[in-house]
């Protein structure tokens, strides 16, 4: 029986197979491997058990266990010391001008300029916030507030500028004004639309947080609820300083960048079936037009919530996860290679853009007899 097919049984014995693989006094980190790549029960609260009594081990098995319990009071101090403070140190300044002098005001192009740092700061808040919005609107989880909100940022005592009031302020700047031929105004945000190619190295981070969040902040634990904000950061912390050569415009064409990275899966695809590999040159269809989301975003725009947490199991449990990943890309595109084969380009880039195949498993199954028979 293929390994991947294991999360067909009845989801009580897979969670007694993790417990009793967990329970053992020297752990077998192949076997526990193993079960992680196959699927990692969402129920029973295993995520949990795993992070609360094999942190050591897990560490060097699955990104989003990298956290310890310390790291949430680290995560306390970062607000303190990054929102609260600051935030509490400009409310004592009032209204004055003191932010205001000869040498330093908002015009000053020197990049040095408090000012300009603001700004900058500022730009970096609504891209979040824009982010924050569009993060899968068809999600009721994701359109209705926690039921833990951090109560240092809630904390009625405290009276300063937060966040969010930043944000607010300027709002008007982060959306897209458009005015019709009878003079109605509409006000949309311009992140609706899709955009395959981020223009800064910020967007798209947010696809990347919440499918962790997520994971968190629905665990059947109300304490991993109620951490699910600081447990996040850190996973994601950890998970980014892997993925991060993605995001940096300077590395693209290196042997580390992002470019590098979807060349790769056509030069597998080569490999593995050049009838296609052809196909897709001659029809002039490069990877960069879809392979660069489905690598940046792991595949977090191409599937169900549900469905990319499953992916991410597999990917997260093998021990060169990222190359794995250029794999699952080129088990896709030979999974709809008599579609490919028959499109025009139309036909073959609205397939790619929007991948017909919603069955994970299928997916992953290909993949792994991919990486098997190399």
């Amino acid at each position: 029986m293929n390994q991947l097919h294991i999360s067909v049984k009845n989801k009580s014995v897979i969670i007694q197979e993790f417990k009793v693989a967990l329970s053992e006094e020297n752990i077998n980190l192949k076997t526990l491997r193993e079960l992680c790549f196959n699927g990692i029960p969402f129920e029973g609260g295993i995520r949990a058990l795993f992070v609360t009594k094999y942190y050591d081990i897990l560490v060097n098995i699955h990104p989003l266990f990298v956290f310890v319990f310390s790291k949430r009071e680290v995560y306390s101090q970062f607000l303190k010391e990054m929102i609260i403070q600051p935030g509490i140190a400009k409310a004592n300044l009032g209204l004055s001008r003191e932010d205001v002098t000869l040498e330093d005001h908002p015009l000053n192009p020197n990049p040095d300029s408090r000012w300009n740092t603001y700004f900058r700061d500022n730009e970096i808040l609504l891209q979040i916030d824009k982010d924050v919005r569009r993060l899968y609107p068809d999600m009721a989880f994701f359109q209705r507030p926690t039921d833990y909100p951090c109560q240092l940022i809630l904390d009625p005592q405290n009276d300063y500028e937060t966040l969010r009031r930043r944000v607010e302020q300027t709002t008007l700047k982060a959306q897209t004004v458009n005015r019709n031929r009878s003079g109605v105004t509409n006000v949309s945000s311009p992140g609706k639309a899709l955009n395959l190619y981020p223009s800064n190295e910020y967007e798209g981070m947010n696809e990347i947080v919440g499918p962790i969040y997520y994971t968190f902040a629905t665990d059947p634990n109300s304490q991993w609820k109620e951490h699910a904000e600081a447990d996040t950061f850190f996973c994601f912390t950890n998970l980014m300083s892997e993925n991060r050569d993605n995001f940096i415009k300077s590395l693209d064409d290196s042997q580390c960048g992002i470019t590098y990275k979807m060349e790769s899966v056509y030069s597998m695809l080569k490999e593995k079936d050049l009838e296609l590999y052809l196909k897709l040159e001659e029809q002039n269809i490069k990877p960069q037009y879809f392979t660069f989301r489905w690598l940046t975003l792991l595949l977090s725009q191409e599937f169900l919530l549900p469905d990319v947490i499953r992916i991410w199991d597999t990917l997260f449990s093998d021990l060169d996860r990222f190359h794995f990943l250029i794999v699952v890309c080129c088990a896709m595109l030979i999974l709809i290679r008599q579609n490919l084969l028959a499109g025009d380009f139309t036909v073959n880039m609205r397939l790619l853009q929007d991948y017909p195949i919603s069955d994970v498993q299928t997916i992953l199954a290909k993949a792994k007899d991919l990486r098997d028979n190399s």
